[in-house]
């Protein structure tokens, strides 16, 4: 392999190394100004979008044993990883492609699972991570409030106000 190639292969691994997700996009119509747009947006997620060639992420998907993406790698595509919440990236860019009509999602990896168009949309639908354990700890505590205040009633009708 050439060293520009080498180089070209490394650096896309480096990328793919930032996190347990992958998110590949078409970005045939995407303008300078709505590629700027959509890394402010993920940033806010520590995500990073890059424009890679589909040959050398082909090469560095394999090194990094991820699925096999060749079906996905055709026209323009883009890769989109970091950070740690897959469903918050997925939510900007279903969001970003469905206000702007440009961007399209082609396909992701999740974890080492090979995710279709329609699979990340159903992670773009999920709560955050933030979200997830909010509503956890809020079903953990609604019993509890519940329980006290049913001890609270109970010893109002008592009339045992503790004195």
């Amino acid at each position: 392999m050439r060293s520009e190639k080498k180089f070209l292969v490394d650096e896309v691994a480096q990328h793919l190394a930032k996190s347990n997700y992958l998110l590949l996009a078409d970005f045939t119509r995407v303008t300078v100004v709505d590629a700027a747009a959509i890394r402010t947006q993920l940033r806010e997620f520590n995500a990073e979008y890059h424009v890679v060639k589909n040959s050398i992420l082909n090469i560095a998907a394999k090194e990094a044993q991820l699925p096999d993406l060749a079906e996905y790698l055709s026209g323009h595509t883009a890769i989109v990883t970091g950070g740690d919440n897959p469903s918050g990236v997925a939510k900007v860019l279903f969001k970003f492609f469905k206000d702007k009509a440009r961007l399209e999602v082609k396909a992701g990896v999740v974890e080492g699972q090979l995710l279709n168009k329609d699979a990340v949309e159903e992670l773009s639908k999920l709560p955050s991570l933030a979200e997830a354990r909010a509503l956890f700890l809020s079903l953990l505590s609604t019993p509890a409030g519940s329980f006290v205040r049913v001890l609270v009633a109970k010893n109002d009708k008592e009339g045992g106000a503790a004195e």
